[in-house]
Protein backbone atom coordinates (compact mmCIF):
# COMPACT_ATOMS: atom_id res chain seq x y z
CA UNK A 1 0.00 0.00 0.00
CA UNK A 2 1.30 3.44 -0.88
CA UNK A 3 2.41 5.77 1.89
CA UNK A 4 1.91 8.77 -0.41
CA UNK A 5 -1.09 11.09 -0.56
CA UNK A 6 0.02 12.54 -3.93
CA UNK A 7 -2.24 12.11 -6.95
CA UNK A 8 0.54 10.20 -8.74
CA UNK A 9 3.70 8.38 -7.79
CA UNK A 10 5.34 9.08 -11.15
CA UNK A 11 4.54 11.80 -13.69
CA UNK A 12 6.31 12.09 -17.02
CA UNK A 13 6.56 15.24 -19.11
CA UNK A 14 6.91 14.35 -22.78
CA UNK A 15 5.76 11.51 -25.02
CA UNK A 16 8.71 10.82 -27.29
CA UNK A 17 10.86 7.66 -27.07
CA UNK A 18 12.28 8.70 -23.68
CA UNK A 19 8.94 9.55 -22.10
CA UNK A 20 7.10 6.50 -23.38
CA UNK A 21 9.90 4.11 -22.43
CA UNK A 22 9.94 5.60 -18.94
CA UNK A 23 6.17 5.11 -18.83
CA UNK A 24 6.41 1.45 -19.83
CA UNK A 25 8.98 0.70 -17.13
CA UNK A 26 7.13 2.68 -14.47
CA UNK A 27 3.84 1.00 -15.34
CA UNK A 28 5.36 -2.47 -15.16
CA UNK A 29 6.60 -1.54 -11.68
CA UNK A 30 2.96 -0.76 -10.75
CA UNK A 31 3.74 2.96 -10.30
CA UNK A 32 0.73 3.95 -12.45
CA UNK A 33 2.46 6.77 -14.32
CA UNK A 34 0.76 9.77 -15.87
CA UNK A 35 2.21 11.07 -19.15
CA UNK A 36 1.67 14.60 -20.38
CA UNK A 37 1.77 14.44 -24.18
CA UNK A 38 3.00 18.03 -24.60
CA UNK A 39 2.77 20.29 -27.66
CA UNK A 40 4.14 17.60 -30.02
CA UNK A 41 2.71 14.20 -29.02
CA UNK A 42 5.16 11.50 -29.97
CA UNK A 43 8.11 13.88 -30.23
CA UNK A 44 10.32 14.53 -33.24
CA UNK A 45 9.81 11.05 -34.70
CA UNK A 46 6.29 12.06 -35.68
CA UNK A 47 7.81 14.35 -38.35
CA UNK A 48 10.24 11.68 -39.56
CA UNK A 49 9.58 9.27 -42.37
CA UNK A 50 11.29 5.85 -42.33
CA UNK A 51 13.33 4.82 -39.29
CA UNK A 52 15.77 2.03 -40.12
CA UNK A 53 18.09 2.14 -37.10
CA UNK A 54 15.69 1.34 -34.23
CA UNK A 55 16.36 -2.26 -33.14
CA UNK A 56 13.61 -4.78 -33.60
CA UNK A 57 12.29 -3.57 -36.96
CA UNK A 58 14.11 -5.58 -39.59
CA UNK A 59 12.63 -3.68 -42.52
CA UNK A 60 12.39 -0.30 -40.81
CA UNK A 61 9.31 1.52 -39.62
CA UNK A 62 7.81 4.93 -40.23
CA UNK A 63 8.48 7.38 -37.40
CA UNK A 64 4.80 8.04 -36.60
CA UNK A 65 4.11 4.28 -36.69
CA UNK A 66 6.93 3.62 -34.23
CA UNK A 67 5.51 6.13 -31.78
CA UNK A 68 2.02 4.70 -32.27
CA UNK A 69 3.31 1.22 -31.40
CA UNK A 70 5.05 2.55 -28.29
CA UNK A 71 1.90 4.45 -27.28
CA UNK A 72 -0.21 1.28 -27.61
CA UNK A 73 2.34 -0.63 -25.56
CA UNK A 74 1.95 2.00 -22.83
CA UNK A 75 -1.83 1.67 -22.96
CA UNK A 76 -1.50 -2.10 -22.62
CA UNK A 77 0.22 -1.58 -19.27
CA UNK A 78 -2.33 0.94 -18.08
CA UNK A 79 -0.42 4.20 -18.56
CA UNK A 80 -2.63 7.28 -18.28
CA UNK A 81 -2.25 10.15 -20.72
CA UNK A 82 -3.13 13.82 -20.56
CA UNK A 83 -3.31 15.46 -23.96
CA UNK A 84 -2.19 18.77 -22.54
CA UNK A 85 0.91 20.85 -21.97
CA UNK A 86 2.35 21.58 -18.53
CA UNK A 87 2.74 25.32 -17.99
CA UNK A 88 4.05 25.39 -14.42
CA UNK A 89 5.81 23.14 -11.93
CA UNK A 90 6.09 23.86 -8.21
CA UNK A 91 9.57 22.61 -7.36
CA UNK A 92 9.04 22.68 -3.58
CA UNK A 93 8.78 18.97 -3.16
CA UNK A 94 8.44 16.12 -3.31
CA UNK A 95 5.58 15.94 -3.75
CA UNK A 96 5.63 18.35 -6.69
CA UNK A 97 2.69 20.25 -8.12
CA UNK A 98 2.28 20.02 -11.90
CA UNK A 99 -0.11 22.46 -13.56
CA UNK A 100 -1.71 22.83 -16.97
CA UNK A 101 -3.89 25.79 -17.88
CA UNK A 102 -6.93 24.21 -16.26
CA UNK A 103 -5.82 21.48 -13.85
CA UNK A 104 -3.15 20.56 -11.33
CA UNK A 105 -1.72 17.30 -10.00
CA UNK A 106 0.68 16.31 -7.25
CA UNK A 107 3.38 13.73 -7.89
CA UNK A 108 6.11 12.08 -5.85
CA UNK A 109 8.49 11.71 -8.81
CA UNK A 110 8.80 13.80 -11.96
CA UNK A 111 10.58 12.56 -15.10
CA UNK A 112 11.38 15.37 -17.52
CA UNK A 113 11.49 14.08 -21.11
CA UNK A 114 10.48 17.22 -22.97
CA UNK A 115 13.10 16.73 -25.68
CA UNK A 116 14.80 19.27 -27.90
CA UNK A 117 13.74 21.00 -31.09
CA UNK A 118 15.90 21.57 -34.14
CA UNK A 119 16.44 25.21 -34.98
CA UNK A 120 15.04 25.78 -38.47
CA UNK A 121 15.44 28.43 -41.13
CA UNK A 122 11.81 29.45 -40.79
CA UNK A 123 10.45 28.76 -44.27
CA UNK A 124 6.93 27.38 -44.77
CA UNK A 125 8.27 25.03 -47.45
CA UNK A 126 10.95 23.78 -45.06
CA UNK A 127 8.29 22.87 -42.51
CA UNK A 128 6.03 21.32 -45.14
CA UNK A 129 8.82 19.08 -46.45
CA UNK A 130 10.36 18.10 -43.10
CA UNK A 131 10.74 14.35 -43.33
CA UNK A 132 10.14 14.45 -47.09
CA UNK A 133 13.54 15.62 -48.29
CA UNK A 134 14.30 18.05 -45.46
CA UNK A 135 15.98 16.69 -42.34
CA UNK A 136 17.69 17.89 -39.17
CA UNK A 137 19.59 14.65 -38.53
CA UNK A 138 22.21 13.25 -40.90
CA UNK A 139 22.81 10.09 -38.87
CA UNK A 140 19.06 9.41 -38.95
CA UNK A 141 18.41 10.05 -42.63
CA UNK A 142 21.71 10.11 -44.51
CA UNK A 143 21.33 6.49 -45.57
CA UNK A 144 18.38 7.45 -47.80
CA UNK A 145 20.60 9.70 -49.95
CA UNK A 146 23.06 7.14 -51.27
CA UNK A 147 24.50 8.39 -54.54
CA UNK A 148 22.51 11.63 -54.38
CA UNK A 149 23.40 15.30 -54.01
CA UNK A 150 22.48 17.08 -50.79
CA UNK A 151 23.01 20.43 -49.09
CA UNK A 152 23.77 21.27 -45.45
CA UNK A 153 22.87 24.64 -43.96
CA UNK A 154 25.06 25.90 -41.12
CA UNK A 155 28.48 27.12 -40.12
CA UNK A 156 29.24 25.48 -36.78
CA UNK A 157 30.73 22.17 -35.72
CA UNK A 158 27.35 20.49 -36.17
CA UNK A 159 27.23 21.50 -39.84
CA UNK A 160 30.77 20.26 -40.46
CA UNK A 161 30.05 16.97 -38.70
CA UNK A 162 26.77 16.47 -40.58
CA UNK A 163 28.38 17.27 -43.94
CA UNK A 164 31.33 14.97 -43.32
CA UNK A 165 29.03 12.15 -42.25
CA UNK A 166 26.81 12.60 -45.30
CA UNK A 167 29.78 12.06 -47.64
CA UNK A 168 29.60 8.39 -46.63
CA UNK A 169 26.36 8.16 -48.57
CA UNK A 170 25.84 11.15 -50.88
CA UNK A 171 27.76 11.73 -54.10
CA UNK A 172 28.13 15.46 -53.30
CA UNK A 173 27.50 17.61 -50.23
CA UNK A 174 27.27 21.39 -50.45
CA UNK A 175 27.64 23.44 -47.28
CA UNK A 176 25.55 26.62 -47.41
CA UNK A 177 26.50 29.35 -44.95
CA UNK A 178 25.31 32.95 -44.68
CA UNK A 179 28.76 34.28 -43.78
CA UNK A 180 32.36 34.06 -44.94
CA UNK A 181 33.60 32.98 -41.52
CA UNK A 182 32.57 29.88 -39.61
CA UNK A 183 31.80 29.26 -35.95
CA UNK A 184 33.17 25.74 -36.29
CA UNK A 185 36.55 24.77 -34.85
CA UNK A 186 39.57 24.94 -37.16
CA UNK A 187 39.99 21.18 -37.00
CA UNK A 188 36.40 20.55 -38.12
CA UNK A 189 36.65 23.11 -40.92
CA UNK A 190 39.91 21.63 -42.17
CA UNK A 191 38.46 18.14 -42.13
CA UNK A 192 35.52 19.30 -44.26
CA UNK A 193 37.73 21.31 -46.62
CA UNK A 194 39.92 18.29 -47.27
CA UNK A 195 36.96 16.09 -48.18
CA UNK A 196 36.68 15.96 -52.00
CA UNK A 197 32.92 15.37 -51.85
CA UNK A 198 32.21 18.65 -50.01
CA UNK A 199 31.63 21.92 -51.87
CA UNK A 200 30.83 25.37 -50.48
CA UNK A 201 28.40 28.24 -51.02
CA UNK A 202 29.27 31.10 -48.68
CA UNK A 203 27.49 34.43 -48.08
CA UNK A 204 24.38 32.55 -49.18
CA UNK A 205 20.95 31.85 -47.71
CA UNK A 206 18.16 29.45 -48.61
CA UNK A 207 15.05 31.44 -49.58
CA UNK A 208 12.86 28.52 -50.66
CA UNK A 209 12.77 24.74 -50.78
CA UNK A 210 11.24 23.23 -53.93
CA UNK A 211 9.62 19.81 -53.83
CA UNK A 212 6.57 17.78 -52.87
CA UNK A 213 5.79 15.22 -50.19
CA UNK A 214 5.25 12.66 -52.94
CA UNK A 215 8.56 13.16 -54.75
CA UNK A 216 10.76 14.87 -52.18
CA UNK A 217 13.06 17.87 -52.62
CA UNK A 218 14.48 18.69 -56.05
CA UNK A 219 15.94 22.20 -55.71
CA UNK A 220 16.58 25.22 -53.49
CA UNK A 221 16.25 28.93 -54.16
CA UNK A 222 19.52 30.47 -52.99
CA UNK A 223 20.30 34.14 -52.45
CA UNK A 224 23.83 35.55 -52.56
CA UNK A 225 23.91 38.12 -49.76
CA UNK A 226 26.70 40.12 -51.39
CA UNK A 227 25.23 40.42 -54.88
CA UNK A 228 21.54 39.74 -54.27
CA UNK A 229 21.57 37.26 -57.14
CA UNK A 230 19.04 34.43 -56.91
CA UNK A 231 19.89 30.92 -58.03
CA UNK A 232 17.93 27.70 -58.38
CA UNK A 233 20.24 25.04 -57.00
CA UNK A 234 19.41 21.41 -57.71
CA UNK A 235 19.68 19.00 -54.78
CA UNK A 236 17.96 15.81 -53.65
CA UNK A 237 17.88 16.68 -49.97
CA UNK A 238 18.42 19.50 -47.47
CA UNK A 239 19.88 19.03 -43.99
CA UNK A 240 19.43 21.82 -41.45
CA UNK A 241 22.40 21.98 -39.07
CA UNK A 242 22.05 25.26 -37.20
CA UNK A 243 21.70 23.66 -33.80
CA UNK A 244 19.05 22.33 -31.44
CA UNK A 245 17.23 24.02 -28.60
CA UNK A 246 16.29 21.93 -25.55
CA UNK A 247 12.71 22.37 -24.40
CA UNK A 248 13.66 23.60 -20.93
CA UNK A 249 12.22 27.12 -20.68
CA UNK A 250 9.81 25.86 -18.03
CA UNK A 251 12.76 24.97 -15.80
CA UNK A 252 14.95 28.05 -16.31
CA UNK A 253 16.44 29.20 -13.03
CA UNK A 254 15.05 26.15 -11.23
CA UNK A 255 17.25 23.30 -12.43
CA UNK A 256 20.95 23.19 -13.37
CA UNK A 257 21.59 23.57 -17.09
CA UNK A 258 24.59 24.02 -19.35
CA UNK A 259 25.14 27.17 -21.40
CA UNK A 260 22.83 25.87 -24.13
CA UNK A 261 19.95 25.06 -21.78
CA UNK A 262 20.35 21.27 -21.55
CA UNK A 263 19.57 19.75 -18.16
CA UNK A 264 22.51 18.38 -16.18
CA UNK A 265 21.75 15.11 -14.37
CA UNK A 266 24.13 13.69 -11.80
CA UNK A 267 26.86 11.83 -13.74
CA UNK A 268 26.04 8.15 -14.06
CA UNK A 269 22.32 8.60 -13.44
CA UNK A 270 19.26 10.54 -14.58
CA UNK A 271 18.81 12.26 -11.21
CA UNK A 272 18.58 16.04 -11.10
CA UNK A 273 19.62 18.42 -8.33
CA UNK A 274 16.18 18.28 -6.72
CA UNK A 275 15.49 14.82 -5.21
CA UNK A 276 12.59 13.14 -6.98
CA UNK A 277 13.27 14.79 -10.36
CA UNK A 278 14.89 13.04 -13.31
CA UNK A 279 15.86 13.90 -16.89
CA UNK A 280 15.63 11.56 -19.89
CA UNK A 281 16.21 11.86 -23.61
CA UNK A 282 17.27 14.82 -25.73
CA UNK A 283 16.44 17.34 -23.00
CA UNK A 284 19.73 16.28 -21.40
CA UNK A 285 21.61 15.01 -24.48
CA UNK A 286 23.23 17.34 -27.00
CA UNK A 287 25.62 14.66 -28.25
CA UNK A 288 23.73 11.62 -29.56
CA UNK A 289 20.11 12.74 -30.07
CA UNK A 290 18.94 9.31 -31.24
CA UNK A 291 15.63 7.58 -30.55
CA UNK A 292 17.36 4.52 -29.13
CA UNK A 293 19.60 6.49 -26.75
CA UNK A 294 16.58 8.52 -25.61
CA UNK A 295 14.66 5.31 -24.95
CA UNK A 296 17.59 3.99 -22.94
CA UNK A 297 17.66 6.99 -20.64
CA UNK A 298 13.88 6.75 -20.28
CA UNK A 299 14.38 3.25 -18.92
CA UNK A 300 17.09 4.53 -16.57
CA UNK A 301 14.91 7.37 -15.27
CA UNK A 302 12.04 5.03 -14.43
CA UNK A 303 14.37 2.65 -12.59
CA UNK A 304 15.98 5.56 -10.72
CA UNK A 305 12.54 6.83 -9.71
CA UNK A 306 11.33 3.37 -8.63
CA UNK A 307 14.39 2.79 -6.45
CA UNK A 308 14.22 6.25 -4.88
CA UNK A 309 10.53 5.87 -4.07
CA UNK A 310 11.21 2.50 -2.46
CA UNK A 311 14.04 4.00 -0.42
CA UNK A 312 11.59 6.62 0.87
CA UNK A 313 9.12 3.89 1.83
CA UNK A 314 6.72 4.77 -0.99
CA UNK A 315 5.47 1.79 -2.99
CA UNK A 316 2.56 1.06 -5.27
Amino acid sequence: MSLSTADRLVTILGSGPAGLTAAIYAARANLKPLVFEGPQPGGQLTITTEVENFPGFEHGIMGPDLMDVMHKQCERFGVDFEYDEVVEVDFNGPPFIVKTRGKSWTTEALIIATGASARLIGLPSEKELMGYGVSACATCDGFFYRGKEVAVVGGGDTAMEEATYLTKHASKVTIIHRREQFRASKAMIQRAQENPKIEWKLNTTVDEVFGTREKGVHALKLRNLQTGVLEEFKVDGLFIAIGHEPNTKLFAGKLPMDESGYLLPTPGSTKLQIPGMYAAGDVADHTYRQAISAAGTGCMAAIDAERDLAARGIEA
